[in-house]
């Protein structure tokens, strides 16, 4: 009776099992179609090491006593000879978009290389130019000379979906054609300092040398590139991060029609509206882009954008976060004025700007080196001291207020000595005096928003305003 019973258990564990595996996909024609038009790239720059960095003699002193007493010639640090060459040498991958050798990988791959070196599957090897690569999308093109290549299929990355199953194949580790597989976990996700990619996240397994390789859909097409990872030990942690075909193709365009990149540029700084600072301008939901200054001179400042303006719409497109707009913006052809819809003190503003070109590749802000002085801090806790007249000169003749001590509820919201607080809600500062007359305008519990300089940037910093002791 128990074996019985254990017969019938097993046969429908097995048969659990084989209907799970004929759920689970099948990545082998994706392989076998597309992994030769994967390529390896190996990367090498020349080099000049210092003493402590000699080939070979890392950390040898007495060695290096050896060499320089003993007359070695030109040996680094005797008698003012040159540094000794050596190579460095680095992988990535990268796939082939046309027949006729052009192939994509990541800008960082290919970054200050003195020789690019691709290897195809069928182990032959090409040297390669490079035709352009875009640091800020993080793109490069590359040509090899060569015909007949195998070439992969452009996906459209607007249909994938969250959960949706995805590959990856690149040379992670120099280990060339190597297939990893896993779901989308999120799309448009926008990175810290990555403002011009809607990110592709993923769990699919990326390592270094995965570097500039297609992520792939089910049907066989590139749908991205394999470009950066979340980790804190160097390798995969179930974070990966590609940037979708379709802009990675807007650039390879421009790269190979001119080499480079042109953007739209408006010239602003912005920030993510939190719920926080939407209450303190008065607005019923966080969407927008808040622009936390504008450059002088610029086209934001000539189409009379101004700090403290929620960006709502641009060129017609709803700006729904902060990273919808340096995205829109870098779309936008230079020379084009656009309609720029913003919300300024309560009310909706329709501004034309004539979009620049964004530059190729401030302000600087006062610093307390000396003990706070002895003075009473206002209600959120600033205790602040007018610019001086040399100080403003930095600013460009702009009042602000030197923050010479922060405790209580503006510690706790982050600003500290040394910034400058330009303005409160949507008004500049003009004085002292006027700024503790606004101040002292608003109730206990409501939220304030200071305009902060900090170095070369500025930003909102929602502040509440605590309750009277």
């Amino acid at each position: 009776m128990m074996r019985s019973w254990l017969t019938a258990v097993i046969f429908i564990l097995c048969s659990a099992v084989n209907v799970s595996a004929k759920d689970l996909p099948d990545f082998t024609e994706l392989a076998e179609k597309q992994g030769p038009a994967v390529v390896n790239i190996s990367i090498t720059q020349n080099m000049r090491s210092s003493p402590a960095q000699f080939p070979g003699m890392l950390g040898d002193e007495q060695m290096q006593e050896f060499f320089k007493r003993f007359g070695i010639p030109n040996f680094p640090g005797q008698n003012g000879g040159t540094q000794p060459e050596y190579k460095s040498q680095s992988l990535g991958s990268g796939f082939v978009i046309s027949s006729d050798g052009y192939i994509l990988t990541n800008a960082h791959v290919v970054s200050d290389a003195d020789e690019v070196i691709v290897k195809l599957s069928d182990k032959r090897e090409f040297k390669a130019k490079i035709i352009g690569a875009d640091k800020r999308t993080d793109v490069a093109l590359v040509k090899i000379d060569a015909t007949g290549l195998p070439k992969v299929v452009i996906g459209d990355p607007n249909k994938l979906k969250v959960g949706e199953w995805v590959a990856a194949i690149g040379s992670p580790f120099g280990l060339e054609n190597t297939m990893t597989a896993g779901i989308v976990s999120a799309k448009g996700r926008a990175l810290p300092q990555e403002n011009f990619v809607p990110f592709i996240q993923t769990d699919v397994a990326i390592n270094p040398g995965n570097s500039g390789g297609p992520l792939f859909n089910l049907a066989g097409e590139v749908v991205g590139i394999n470009s950066q990872i979340y980790s804190r030990s160097g390798g995969s942690m179930g974070l990966s991060f590609s940037i979708p075909i379709d802009v990675a193709l807007e650039v390879t365009n421009q790269l190979k029609a001119s080499g480079k990149v042109t953007r739209g540029w408006l010239g602003v700084v912005i920030q993510e509206l939190s719920k926080e600072l939407a209450e303190s301008f008065g607005m019923k939901n966080t969407n927008g882009a808040l622009v936390a200054g504008v450059e002088k001179g610029g086209p934001a400042d000539k189409g009379g954008v101004e700090a403290g303006d929620v960006i709502i719409k641009f060129d017609g497109k709803p700006i729904a976060s902060s990273s919808d707009l340096p995205r829109a913006v870098g779309a936008a052809k230079p020379g084009k004025a656009v309609p720029v819809e913003v919300l300024r003190k309560g009310g909706d503003k329709v501004l034309s700007v004539a979009i620049g070109e964004m530059p190729s590749d401030g302000t600087e802000a006062a610093q307390v080196n000396k003990p706070p002085v002895k003075q009473d801090a206002d209600r959120v806790g600033l205790i602040l001291k007018e610019l001086t007249p040399q100080q403003k000169k930095k600013l460009n003749g702009k009042n602000g207020l030197l923050v010479m001590d922060a405790l209580g509820a503006v510690a706790q919201a982050g600003i500290r000595r040394g910034d400058v607080i330009l303005g409160l809600n949507n008004t500049e500062v003009q004085s002292l005096e006027q700024f503790n007359k606004q101040l002292a305008g608003f109730g206990a519990g409501k939220t304030i928003a200071l305009l902060v300089l900090r170095g070369e940037s500025t930003l909102y910093v929602p502040v509440k305003i605590p309750s009277a002791k």
